[in-house]
Order: structure tokens, then sequence, then C-alpha cells
């Protein structure tokens, strides 16, 4: 759990609410949160991951062609 406290008592709440976002973001907490948002059989992840893979050798296979 990411917790943020006071610098000092002046700080104002929406920079605390900044600092802690920033960390939330930089944790990669939402990144897992929304993979984990939908139940996936691991079935469709393997399909995910192959079609994936070959989506990246044709972009690759596309960009060397142009050059």
């Amino acid at each position: 759990m990411i917790q943020v406290v006071k610098k000092d008592p002046k700080e104002s709440t929406e920079s605390l609410l900044r600092r802690f976002t920033r960390k939330v973001q930089q944790s990669g907490m939402m990144a897992i949160t929304k993979q984990n948002q939908y139940f996936e059989k691991p079935l469709s992840k393997k399909e995910r991951r192959e079609r994936a893979i070959i989506r990246n050798q044709r972009k690759n296979q596309k960009t060397s062609r142009t050059r």
C-alpha cells in the first residue's frame, strides 16, 4: 500500500494528491489493476500473446521494407 505524508503543515492537499498519484503510476499498480479487472482464461491469454508476437513481427517487416 502506498502512503504519502504531508512534508510540512502548509503543504496543500492538491500537491499531496499529485505526489500520491505520481507514486501510484510509478509503482505500476494501475496497470496491474486494469489487467486483473476482468477474468481471462489462460488459453485466451496464450492466444493474445501469440497474436501480439505476430503483430510485432509484421510491424517490424513493414518498417524494414520502407527503409
